[in-house]
């Protein structure tokens, strides 16, 4: 039986940066998303610049029984998950009553569901050998409501609150679980959220993926529970804490909105 990495969303972006510091580490790595030629092209790609075994697996992660299927694959293969990764999810900048609702469930299938599945069948399997350590995607978006990206923030929210209070129930078990709050980031989500011209993007600093990749993997091997990077995610972190609720929904709302003209 041979130990793992398992990683989802990670044909780009943060994912494709996790699995490029953790192969960096000499980690094997198992690597999910839906863009199988991009798996292809990773999997070559790592394997001739570390000494590391990249297994994958082409699925969409909101499909009903896909967490399932994921989990039957590592365990017909032997294999032992001992960190995972969740890191798929997406975003959409849109009213949420103006937007079709299958877009609206697959993110709630994608960023909540999934990673709560996930988190339950490795984390188990983790307890039980009394070692493992989970890293979930979070952000900057969990600390107030968004709107116009309702779901999304409300979705990030969740994964905030559920990895903390596991965290806490997991003292102890030598099993630990990391909230990954980046801010802005250069990757592909904002031209997948129809946020190309958002004054969070446009008008701030982003993060390099692979800066926010090694700073989640050193949280995690501390086994911290939160990790903030980026400026603007311990300024607008502070900014929630200390002012009503109004004020950071309202600089949510410029923020994400084009040019910040809402």
């Amino acid at each position: 039986m041979k130990n793992y990495v398992l990683i989802t969303g990670a044909s780009g972006g943060i994912g494709f940066c996790f699995a490029k510091v953790f192969a960096e580490k000499g980690y094997n790595l198992i690597l999910v998303a839906r863009s199988k030629d991009k798996l292809d092209s990773i999997k070559k790609e790592l394997e001739a610049n570390y000494s590391v075994i990249v297994n994958i697996y082409d699925i969409d992660l909101t499909s009903s029984m896909a967490v399932q299927e994921v989990y039957d694959y590592i365990k017909r293969k032997s294999l032992v998950v001992d960190i995972l990764v969740n890191n798929a999810g997406f975003g959409e900048f849109n009213a949420f009553l103006d937007s079709e609702w299958h877009r609206q469930k697959n993110l709630i299938d994608l960023n909540i569901t999934a990673l709560v599945e996930m988190t339950y069948l490795f984390g188990q399997d983790m307890k039980k050998r009394k070692y493992g350590k989970i890293i979930n995607l979070s952000s900057i978006a969990a600390f107030s409501a968004g709107p116009y990206m309702s779901l999304y923030y409300a979705s990030k929210s969740f994964v905030l609150s559920f990895s903390e209070a596991l965290s806490e129930e997991l003292k102890g078990t030598g099993v630990s679980v990391t909230a990954l709050c980046p801010g802005p980031t250069s990757t592909d989500f904002e031209k997948n959220a129809n946020m190309d011209n958002s004054a969070m993007f446009s008008k701030f600093k982003t993060s390099n993926a692979e800066d926010v990749a090694r700073a989640g993997f050193n949280a995690a091997m501390k086994g911290k529970s939160i990790k903030y990077y980026g400026s603007m995610t311990y300024v607008f972190n502070i900014i929630t804490r200390c002012f009503p609720r109004r004020v950071g929904r309202n600089l949510a709302k410029k923020m994400d909105s084009s040019e910040g003209k809402y």
